[in-house]
């Protein structure tokens, strides 16, 4: 039986920000980083103070990663998330249910009623990831990813609710 799980992002996450640096996984994203971005976002990812990046991992192997964020958003301050499954990997659910415990995690932090995703219009597996993990679509929007690049993305959003008894 295979275990999916969350754990703190580490020294581990390099290595996958390395491998998820393909034309394939950041088509939709503005195509492949240079090593100096991928090291700084690395290190953004280690200080993060405003959320939390997690690895996502089945039983032992490191399988893609998944976070969420504060931004400004509609005039309010909100959650956004972003998640990552190497390909080897997709088609089986891991990215659902890595956005799932992503989305408890946000819950529990409190500071914020909702979680947005911004994937373009045009990926369709990241649409049906918000989609399966029980996101309500809002609408299409302007978005910027990376900062300078336009896109046409879709406004998901998912309502926070904290867990009873914590």
């Amino acid at each position: 039986m295979t275990s999916l799980r969350l754990t703190q992002w580490s020294g581990q996450g390099f290595d996958l920000l390395r491998r998820q640096n393909s034309p394939e996984l950041t088509e939709h994203l503005g195509g492949p980083e240079t090593a100096e971005q991928l090291r700084r976002r690395h290190e953004r990812y280690l200080k993060l103070t405003d959320g939390q990046m997690f690895l996502v991992v089945l039983d032992d192997q490191v399988v893609g990663s998944v976070g969420y964020w504060t931004r400004e958003w509609g005039g309010e301050p909100v959650h956004e998330t972003g998640y990552g499954i190497l390909p080897e990997y997709q088609g089986r659910g891991f990215a659902v249910e890595a956005v799932r415990l992503c989305a408890d995690r946000a819950a529990r932090d409190g500071s914020h009623p909702w979680l947005h995703a911004f994937p373009s219009v045009h990926h369709a597996a990241s649409n049906a990831v918000c989609r399966k993990a029980g996101f309500e679509l809002l609408g299409v929007c302007e978005f910027e990813y990376p900062p300078g690049n336009p896109i046409q993305s879709n406004d998901w959003r998912l309502a926070l609710s904290r867990p009873s008894g914590g």
